[in-house]
């Protein structure tokens, strides 16, 4: 069985042992003579399914009991709509945190519903850093901030979550829940797309505070009103099954690792094997400053657009796939999420070392 190093930034690779299990029950789920697929998503199988994919998360997270977990679909870029039509329901005035090509599309999308003010942005310098964020600045009126923890295109993290206040904090953690641990009671609300960390494309996890739901107006579309998926136990539509499936899988696999402590430490060790070379390096360099670095999306560099090229295909042939950066903006991206060995960062660099020497 050929099995390359997929460095793709979502879909992402996904832990082989979770796979060969999937592979494994795929078309007999706990003797039913069914697919997971094939299972009714009112059956007591899948009951089981959803809710321990619930508590698995709940203790790898340490999520507290006032908040509720909902599994729903749409991406992260749903949420950028659900948040608003939720939340911007006092004040209706909300501040956003502008770090990237995403947060942008959240910014973009909420001022369709209020008042929303930019109070921190990095994109002076094309987005290679966090800004400083400081409760001052935060407009205790607002029924919300926003920041985006981790950008997956532009390599950038925050290393500390700010301090809101009384005012809910909101954030879109897709690239990099599960990679660390965070303390769940910091934040109003959490939402992420799975397809980073969690498992396959198509399921969307919200973390919300219980005093959050049921806000929402009476014209806000039922699918995107909290309210809803809370009360029906994320079961008011056929939910993405397989995905909720599969990430139980996921969050299991992580429990038998140690849990986010253990994994946050294989993490950094990676992300710390790769940053150490680029700092090394003669041919390749970091755009991002380096107390804002992420540890799951590492950009980097060379000198031209044709050795740029040359990087990635000749990477492909070596079974590294998909470090090409994001069109927006170029050069390469690695992004070594939890799946991610270490042995698989250990043959990027030796790759790079070898395809430095041959093209000095």
């Amino acid at each position: 069985m050929k099995r390359v190093y997929n460095f793709s930034a979502g879909p992402s690779m996904l832990p082989l042992p979770v796979l060969e299990k999937a592979q494994k029950e795929l078309v007999n789920y706990a003797d039913s003579g069914m697919s997971v697929m094939e299972l009714s998503h009112r059956s007591g199988l899948f009951t089981d399914i959803i809710q321990g994919a619930e508590q698995l998360l709940r203790g790898l997270m340490n999520i507290p009991d006032n908040y509720k977990v909902l599994f729903v679909q749409g991406g992260a870029s749903q949420q950028f709509s659900s948040v608003p039509l939720n939340l911007l329901t006092n004040s209706k005035k909300a501040d956003y945190v502008n770090t990237g090509s995403w947060s942008k599309k959240a910014i973009k999308e909420a001022k369709k519903y209020g008042d929303i003010r930019v109070i921190a942005s990095s994109e002076d310098k094309n987005f290679s850093y966090i800004p400083e964020i400081d409760r001052s600045m935060i407009d205790p009126e607002a029924d919300y901030v926003h920041i985006t923890t981790n950008n997956t295109i532009e390599g950038t993290a925050f290393q500390n979550i700010p301090d809101t206040g009384d005012v809910p904090l909101v954030a879109d953690m897709s690239s990099n829940i599960l990679s660390e641990e965070v303390d769940v009671s910091k934040f109003g609300l959490i939402y992420a797309g799975a397809q980073k960390n969690i498992g396959p494309a198509g399921l969307t996890v919200v973390i919300i505070r219980e005093d959050l739901i049921g806000r929402a107006p009476e014209d806000c579309p039922v699918m995107l009103d909290y309210k809803t998926h809370s009360e029906s136990g994320s079961l008011y539509n056929t939910p993405p099954t397989f995905a909720i499936y599969m990430a139980k899988l996921v969050f299991e696999w992580l429990e038998e690792l140690g849990g986010l402590k253990a994994i946050e430490e294989i993490n950094r060790k990676k992300a710390d094997m790769l940053y150490s070379y680029l700092e090394e390096s003669k041919m390749f360099s970091s755009p991002v400053d380096k107390d804002s670095r992420s540890i799951m999306n590492i950009p980097f560099v060379s000198p031209s657009d044709e050795l740029d090229a040359a990087f990635v295909k000749e990477a492909k042939a070596e079974g590294l796939e998909t470090l090409k950066g994001h069109r927006s903006v170029g050069g390469m991206r690695a992004s070594i999420y939890n799946a991610m060995p270490v042995e698989g960062v250990e043959a990027l660099i030796q790759f790079m070392k070898k395809f430095e020497e041959n093209h000095q």
